[in-house]
């Protein structure tokens, strides 16, 4: 056979070995399976005794060995990411060949020593996606004549690869894209668990209304009242610190406390007291729940509450006529054994307000914070609703203003009036 038909034969070879790679790699998502069945094809289409795909951690603090083939089996070796050849061919992100690895001060002597395996020349080449180094595919000694890889090799190995490194993005942003609508459907669940959680929205027949607007999907704030045997009403608005799961799964506890004690604890201090040992207890990451909780009686309007930390209520008793009722002790978590004292009055005519920190801390357009003055001014503005209709009334003139919080908003009325 001539020269430049063998050239020719050799051509077809390889676009057909190509080929075919590139629909293995393209009809499947399962990448640990597919690098497996295509390392073994690298070592024998390239002649290598040995070959190997390393690839860079998330945070590219090292390269770990994934998939190899050969005498010694060297996954989950761990690399520096500029350590041997391999590193060096990812920090430059270009093909290296070393035809005497024992004249290149490069080579990692220290896996052949670990290993037994004794490498003598080195071919490797950059997975590459877009300019971005993901690992590397290593073959190591060529079985020829003189051992050695050339040019055609390298040229090769780097096609090789390319569709190898297109192979490991594409099942990369499949995962991603899996473990993201896994995460949604669970936060949606996890939000549904929370809604349940909350009193029943509409009518509940009881003189005070609540509403909870999440910044995300779960929120860390919550509500919660209702009627108790003895006729009194059971009240509380909280708002568990942080964001996310960590505080939802908090809020979820402290809520179920609250709930249950309620029922038999007929002090607000007490309870608050009790529920606060019980997350001094068992909560973690240094996470607390700021509190308003309380009980009021509707046939005399006496009011009694207790403030962990939280925002003062607002007891609106005619035009611009508030009464703050500041916390006297601190968050629930914080320091088991403490106190929480407990504020009466009369709530007459007049209604109360409770607030979670996302409403007076979100800002306008032009940066500039709503602050309890301007919840004033829209409690003002909204007073003349009925009490079914306040809240709402308070949130669409917030939302129109313009107003955005990337905190969730709590608000709860107590309106003994109407």
């Amino acid at each position: 056979m001539k020269p430049d038909e063998y050239a020719a034969q050799q051509g077809d070879k390889a676009a057909v070995f190509l080929a075919q790679l590139t629909q293995d790699f393209a009809s499947s998502l399962h990448i640990e399976a597919t690098l497996k069945h295509a390392i073994d094809r690298f070592m024998v289409y390239l002649n290598a005794e040995a070959a190997s795909i390393f690839l860079l951690e998330e945070d590219d603090a090292a390269l770990i060995c994934r998939e190899c083939a050969g005498p010694v089996d060297i996954r989950g070796l761990r690399l520096a990411p500029d350590q041997g050849i391999v590193g060096q061919t990812v920090l430059h992100n270009e093909p290296k060949i070393v035809r005497d690895v024992s004249k290149n001060p490069s080579f990692a002597a220290v896996v052949d020593a670990d290993t037994g395996f004794v490498t003598r020349s080195i071919l490797c080449a950059p997975l590459s996606v877009r300019g971005k180094c993901l690992g590397a595919l290593e073959l190591l000694n060529k079985r020829s004549v003189d051992g050695l890889f050339d040019l055609n090799d390298m040229q090769l190995a780097t096609t090789v690869a390319a569709a190898a490194a297109l192979a490991i993005h594409n099942a990369r942003m499949a995962a991603e894209l899996v473990e993201q609508e896994r995460v949604r459907k669970e936060l949606e669940l996890a939000r549904q668990i929370q809604e349940s959680l909350l009193p029943p929205s509409g009518h509940s027949g009881l003189p005070v209304h609540g509403i909870n607007i999440p910044a995300r999907e779960v929120s860390g704030d919550f509500y919660d009242f209702f009627r108790l045997p003895d006729g009194r009403i059971y009240f509380s608005v909280a708002d568990v610190s942080g964001k996310g799961m960590n505080a939802a799964l908090l809020m979820a506890k402290a809520t179920s406390l609250l709930r249950c004690l309620a029922k038999s604890e007929d002090n607000p201090g007490q309870l608050l007291a009790r529920v606060n040992d019980e997350l001094c207890e068992t909560s973690t990451m240094g996470m607390f729940v700021t509190i308003v909780a309380g009980f009021v009686e509707p046939s005399s309007r006496r009011c009694e509450l207790s403030n962990g930390g939280h925002q003062p209520p607002l007891l609106w008793r005619g035009r611009d006529d508030f009464l703050e009722i500041p916390a006297g002790a601190p968050p629930l978590g914080v320091v088991q054994g403490m106190d929480y004292p407990v504020e009466e009055f009369v709530l007459g005519t007049g209604a109360m307000y409770l607030y979670t920190d996302g409403m007076s801390e979100s800002v306008d357009a032009a940066g500039r914070q709503l602050e309890t003055a301007g919840f004033k001014q829209m409690i003002e503005s909204a007073t003349p609703a009925t009490a079914g209709l306040r809240l709402s009334t308070i949130v669409d003139a917030w939302r129109d203003a313009g107003y955005t919080t990337h905190d969730d908003i709590t608000l709860m009325l107590v309106d003994l009036t109407r």
